[in-house]
C-alpha cells in the first residue's frame, strides 16, 4: 500500500489556531487525492456534523486543485432519521458529489421491526462468518446495540462495497476527542480485509472546533455571507437563508449532539447542539449503544468499524 506521510505532527496541531487546523486537514486530503484516483476513493458520509465538515474540506481541495470529487459512501443500516437521508441527498446535490449506498439487505430483510432478532443460521454465508468473528451469537438483532448487530449493519456492507469497487482509500470524519478508542488514531491509517487506507482530515478538531469551523468558516464559504455569532433560531440566519439551505444537519437544531439511529439516540437538550455545554458534557451520552464502551469499540474497530 502506498505510504503517505502526515503533513503535521500531533503536538504541533492540537493547540494551533483554527485556520491552521483547517489547512492541515486540507493537506491530509490533498496528499491522498494525489496518490489515488477519485474512483478509488470514497468519503464516509453519515450526514452528521463531522462527515459534513470532512466533505466540505474535500470539496475545497477538489475545487482548488482540480481533482474529481469522490463519491459519498452512505452506509444504510435501515434506522436513520428521515431528515438525515434527505440531508445526505441534498448536500450531495448541492456540492456536486455522487452517493454510493451500502446496506446489509440480507439481515434487514429478514427482520420486520427494529430490534427483531434473526437466527444466524438463516443469514447468508458471509453474514454467518462475520457474526462468528464477533462472538458466539445464535441471533443477530436489526439494531446497533450489540457488537454483532453493529458489525453486520455497518462494517460488513461497507467492506463488501470496498471490495466490489476496488476502493483504496476512505476519507472519514473521526476525531481524537470523540471517543477514547480513537485517541491514538493517525491521519493515515492502513487497514486490511480489505486492504485500504483510512484518511482522517479532522482528527485535530474537538467538538467545539467543529461547530466553530462549521458556522464561521464552512457556512460563510458556501453562502458568501459572514457569520459572527452562533444562531439561536432560524431567524438569526443571514437574510434570505433558511436552515434547510445550509450545510448543517437538521437534527442538531433540535438538540441532538450525536446521531446514531432513530431508535437508539436521544437529544441532550432542546437548544441547538452548538449552544450546549460541549466542553463539559459527553457528546455521545444520548446513544444507547453498548459499543461506546472502550473495550467493545476497540474490538469493533479491529474488525473494520469506522
Amino acid at each position: 500500500m502506498t505510504e503517505l506521510e502526515p503533513p503535521v505532527a500531533r503536538e504541533e496541531i492540537e493547540d494551533a489556531p483554527t485556520k491552521a487546523k483547517i489547512r492541515a486537514g486540507e493537506e491530509v486530503v490533498k496528499q491522498a487525492l494525489e496518490k489515488y484516483d477519485s474512483e478509488e476513493v470514497l468519503i464516509g458520509f453519515t450526514g452528521g456534523k463531522d462527515s459534513t465538515l470532512t466533505a466540505w474540506i474535500v470539496k475545497r481541495v477538489c475545487e482548488e486543485q482540480g481533482f474529481e470529487k469522490p463519491d459519498f459512501m452512505f452506509v444504510d443500516h435501515g434506522q436513520h432519521f428521515d431528515e438525515l437521508e434527505d440531508y445526505v441527498r441534498r448536500l450531495a446535490d448541492d456540492w456536486g458529489f455522487g452517493v454510493t449506498v451500502s446496506k446489509n439487505e440480507d439481515l434487514i430483510e429478514k427482520a420486520e421491526n427494529p430490534g427483531d432478532k434473526v437466527p444466524v443460521e438463516e443469514l447468508n454465508e458471509r453474514n454467518q462468518k462475520e457474526a462468528e468473528r464477533v462472538g458466539d451469537y445464535e441471533e443477530v438483532p436489526w439494531l446497533m446495540d450489540t457488537e454483532a448487530g453493529n458489525h453486520l449493519l455497518k462494517t460488513v456492507p461497507m467492506n463488501e462495497l470496498l471490495e466490489n469497487r476496488g476502493i483504496r482509500a476512505v476519507i472519514n470524519g473521526v476525531r481524537w476527542d470523540e471517543h477514547e478508542s480513537r485517541g491514538d488514531e493517525d491521519f493515515y491509517s492502513p487497514r486490511t480485509d480489505p486492504d485500504h487506507i483510512r484518511v482522517h482530515p479532522i482528527l485535530q478538531l474537538d467538538e467545539r472546533d467543529v461547530w466553530d469551523v462549521s458556522w464561521f468558516h464552512m457556512v460563510p464559504d458556501v453562502t458568501g455571507v459572514d457569520i459572527n455569532s452562533y444562531p439561536e433560531m432560524e431567524e438569526d440566519l443571514p437574510e434570505g437563508y433558511s436552515k434547510e439551505e445550509l450545510p448543517i444537519s437538521p437534527k442538531y437544531w433540535k438538540g441532538f449532539r450525536s446521531l446514531g439511529s432513530e431508535v437508539s439516540t436521544d437529544k441532550r437538550e432542546e437548544k441547538p447542539a452548538w449552544l450546549q455545554d460541549v466542553e463539559n458534557t459527553k457528546e455521545r451520552a444520548g446513544r444507547a449503544q453498548n459499543k461506546d464502551d472502550k473495550e467493545i469499540m476497540d474490538k469493533l474497530r479491529k474488525l473494520g468499524y469506522m
